[in-house]
């Protein structure tokens, strides 16, 4: 069982920048598709980006491509989202978000089964 702890969320103006990190422990992260969601206020929760296993593909919402940025560190067994020129409507929930499955299809959205609390991201105008 792996757990997820982020970190990093807090107030900031548009056009700011952030560096989200999420913590794993219970397993290492290495072989495993990692993933930030994000739940804004009264909607759902949506796909933000993902990297791959191997940390050689990353795949972006549309709404973030270009702003946003996902890295991982294996050896620190930590995945970080890199938010630049933040906007009002990226002011959400963020959460970070794995796979049970090694070596699995990072764009199966439905397979990610292990999920963090939540860091709260709030972008004022």
């Amino acid at each position: 069982q792996v757990q997820l702890v982020e970190s990093g969320g807090g107030l900031v103006q548009a056009g700011d920048s952030l560096r989200l990190s999420c913590a794993a422990s219970g397993r290492p992260i290495t072989n495993y598709c990692m993933a930030w969601f994000r739940r804004a206020p009264g909607k759902e929760r949506e796909f933000v980006v993902n990297i791959s296993w191997g940390g050689g593909s990353t795949y972006h919402a549309d709404s973030v491509k270009g702003r946003f940025t996902i890295s991982r560190d294996n050896a620190k067994n930590t995945v970080y989202l890199q938010m630049n020129s933040l906007k009002p409507v990226d002011t959400a929930v963020y959460y970070c978000a794995t796979q049970s499955r090694r070596f699995s299809d990072c764009r199966s959205l439905g397979e990610y089964d292990y999920w963090g609390q939540g860091t709260q991201v709030t972008v004022s105008s």
